[in-house]
C-alpha cells in the first residue's frame, strides 16, 4: 500500500474514496467486480474510441503495434453472441488463436477443424474464417453473425468484404451488429480501395475530410456506387425494396497508444525500418508510396501523376474514341471511357444487372458519343451482342478482340506484342510515360488506379522475336476480386486500327484553294 501510495495522483484518489457515502461506496464496489469479471476491456485512448464507436463499419489502425488484434478478438468475447474473425489465408490465423488463448486462459472450447471457438462460461460463439481465393466467401454464404471482423484489412478483395459483410445480423433485437475492420496501409495497388472506402479519413485530396471517429453514412445507389447520405434517415427504393444507410469511420492507432508494447523497444525496431515502410508502419501514412512488383506494367506513380495533372474541361474538344467494356453480369460493370485526345472525361458506369444484354449495352453507351468517335467495344460475350446493335444505328465502331494477333512494335521498335491485348495495354503505357513529351491526363479515380496498377507482363518469345504478354483479364479479376472494366475500357482507346471519326477528317484536311488569288 506504501508503494501504491507514492504514486502521482494516488493521494487525492484515496482520499476522494474516502470521503464516499455508503451508497456511493457501493456503487464503486459494483463497478470494480463488474470490471474484474471483465475478460478484457480496452486501453484508454484510440483502442476505447473504437471499441464504443457507434458506427456500423470502424477501420482501426493504419500503424503497427496500435492494439488491433486485442480490439479484434476482445469485443467478441465481451459484447457479442456471434462472432467471425477473417484473415485472408488460414495460416495467419495462428496469432489471434494464440491471442484468444492468452486472454481466456484455456484452449477449452476449441475446435481447431472447423475454427469455432465456443468462449467456456458463456453462450458466445467465435468463429475464425479464411477466404484465400476470391470466390472463397462462398463458404460463408447466408450465415449470419452480429461481429464481422476483419484482420490486415487490405489483404481482402473488394468483393470479398462488401459480400461478406451482407450477412451482418442478428436475431436479437437487444443484440448490436458491427464490422471491425483492422490493417496497416496497403502495399500493393491492390490494397488501394481501402483507401476509396474511407476516402474521408484518408485520402488528403477529399474535398469534405472526415475527423477521426467521425461518423458518415453510405447507400449502395442503382449504379452500385457508394453515395454518402446525410444520417441514417436518408433511404432509397430499389428495385421495390427500401435500402438503408450504414455508417463508417476510421479512427488511426499507432504504437505510442499501446502501453504494453512501449516498453519492449518494438517502436525502435519499426523506426529502423526502410521507406516507405517506416512511414506506413510507424506513423500509419496511407500515402506513402508502395513498391511496385517487378513486372508491373505501368508503375503506380505514372498512373498518379496522369490523375494529377488532370482538370475538368467545360470545352472538352473533339471526342476521338470512346472505349466500351460491356458487364458479363454478375458483381461487373459496364463501363465507358470517353477519349478526347489526351484527355479523358470521367469514366461512366452501370451495373451489369442493368446493361444485362447488347440492346441494353447499346442504350448506355449511344448517348456518350459525340463528333462520330468510335465506338472500341470488347467484342468477346455480351459484347459481340452489343457491337452488332451499335453497327445497326450506323455508327463508327470497332470490334475489339484481345486474343488476336497483333503487328504492332513498341516505340524502340525492340519488343512485338503478344496480342492485341498486349498492345493496346503497352500503348498505353507509353502514353503515360513522363518523358513522353505530351502525356496522357486521366481523371482520378481509385479504382481505375487499382485496374491499371494490377496488370503485369512478361517477356515471351515468338519466332525468333521479343514479345510483350500480358497478363489475361481472368487473372486480374481474381487478383482484384472483380472485373477491370475501367482499365479496359481506357486501354481499348489505345488499340491500332481506330479510325478517324469525319468530323477529325475534316478538321485535319488543308483548306480548299481559294481561286480568287
Amino acid at each position: 500500500m506504501q508503494a501504491l501510495a507514492e504514486r502521482p495522483g494516488t493521494t487525492q484518489l484515496l482520499q476522494r474514496v474516502k470521503a464516499m457515502n455508503a451508497a456511493q461506496k457501493a456503487e464503486l464496489d459494483t463497478i470494480l467486480l463488474d470490471f474484474e469479471q471483465k475478460l478484457w476491456v480496452p486501453q484508454i485512448g484510440p483502442q476505447q474510441m473504437a471499441a464504443e464507436s457507434k458506427a456500423d463499419i470502424v477501420f482501426y489502425g493504419g500503424a503497427a503495434g496500435g492494439g488491433k488484434t486485442d480490439l479484434l478478438v476482445g469485443l467478441p468475447l465481451t459484447d457479442h453472441q456471434n462472432s467471425i474473425i477473417f484473415r485472408r489465408e488460414a495460416v495467419q490465423l495462428v496469432g489471434i488463436e494464440e491471442r484468444i488463448a492468452k486472454i481466456l486462459g484455456t484452449r477449452k472450447g476449441y475446435n481447431s477443424q472447423d475454427g469455432l471457438w465456443r468462449i467456456p462460461n458463456s453462450a458466445r460463439v467465435l468463429e475464425l474464417g479464411s477466404v484465400k481465393e476470391v470466390e472463397d466467401w462462398i463458404k460463408y454464404q447466408g450465415r449470419p453473425h452480429d461481429y464481422i471482423g476483419f484482420d490486415e484489412l487490405p489483404h481482402f478483395a473488394e468483393s470479398q468484404f462488401r459480400t461478406l459483410i451482407a450477412w451482418l445480423r442478428t436475431d436479437d433485437p437487444e443484440q448490436r451488429c458491427r464490422v471491425v475492420c483492422a490493417g496497416n496501409p496497403p502495399t500493393s495497388a491492390e490494397g488501394e480501395w481501402v483507401k476509396r472506402f474511407w476516402a474521408p479519413w484518408l485520402d488528403d485530396m477529399h474535398p469534405t475530410p472526415a475527423k477521426p471517429g467521425e461518423l458518415r453514412w453510405y447507400l449502395m445507389n442503382e449504379k452500385g456506387e457508394d453515395e454518402p447520405v446525410e444520417g441514417p434517415h436518408v433511404t432509397r427504393m430499389i428495385d421495390g425494396e427500401e435500402v438503408r444507410p450504414m455508417s463508417r469511420t476510421f479512427i488511426p492507432a499507432k504504437v505510442d497508444d499501446n502501453l504494453f508494447l512501449m516498453t519492449t523497444g518494438y517502436k525502435r525496431q519499426l523506426a529502423s525500418l526502410p521507406e516507405p515502410l517506416r512511414s506506413q508502419m510507424l506513423r500509419g501514412d496511407f500515402n506513402a508510396g508502395s513498391t511496385d512488383p517487378a513486372w508491373q506494367l505501368i508503375p503506380t506513380e505514372w498512373v498518379k501523376a496522369a490523375m494529377a495533372r488532370w482538370a475538368p474541361r467545360d470545352a472538352r474538344g473533339l471526342m476521338t474514341a470512346l472505349g466500351l467494356d460491356p458487364s458479363r453480369g454478375g458483381l461487373d460493370k459496364t463501363c465507358a471511357a470517353r477519349r478526347h485526345g489526351q484527355w479523358f472525361d470521367e469514366l461512366l458506369s452501370m451495373p451489369g444487372s442493368v446493361t444485362k444484354d447488347g440492346p441494353t449495352a447499346a442504350g448506355f453507351v449511344v448517348p456518350l458519343v459525340r463528333n462520330g468517335a468510335c465506338i472500341c467495344v470488347d467484342a468477346i460475350g455480351i459484347g459481340s451482342s452489343a457491337l452488332d446493335f451499335i453497327k445497326g444505328l450506323n455508327l463508327l465502331v470497332l470490334a475489339v478482340v484481345g486474343s488476336e494477333a497483333s503487328g504492332i512494335m513498341d516505340k524502340q521498335g525492340n519488343l512485338r506484342m503478344r496480342n492485341k491485348r498486349a498492345e493496346m495495354y503497352w500503348r498505353l503505357r507509353e502514353a503515360l510515360d513522363p518523358t513522353n513529351p505530351d502525356p496522357i491526363s486521366l481523371p482520378p479515380d481509385q479504382e481505375l488506379l487499382a485496374d491499371l496498377c494490377a496488370v503485369r507482363y512478361k517477356v515471351v518469345t515468338m519466332g525468333k522475336v521479343a514479345a510483350i504478354q500480358i497478363r489475361d483479364k481472368d487473372e486480374i479479376r481474381e487478383l482484384l476480386g472483380r472485373s477491370p472494366d475501367k482499365g479496359d475500357a481506357v486501354a481499348m482507346t489505345f488499340v491500332s486500327g481506330i479510325p478517324e471519326p469525319e468530323s477529325i477528317r475534316r478538321s485535319s484536311a488543308p483548306p480548299p484553294p481559294d481561286w480568287r488569288l
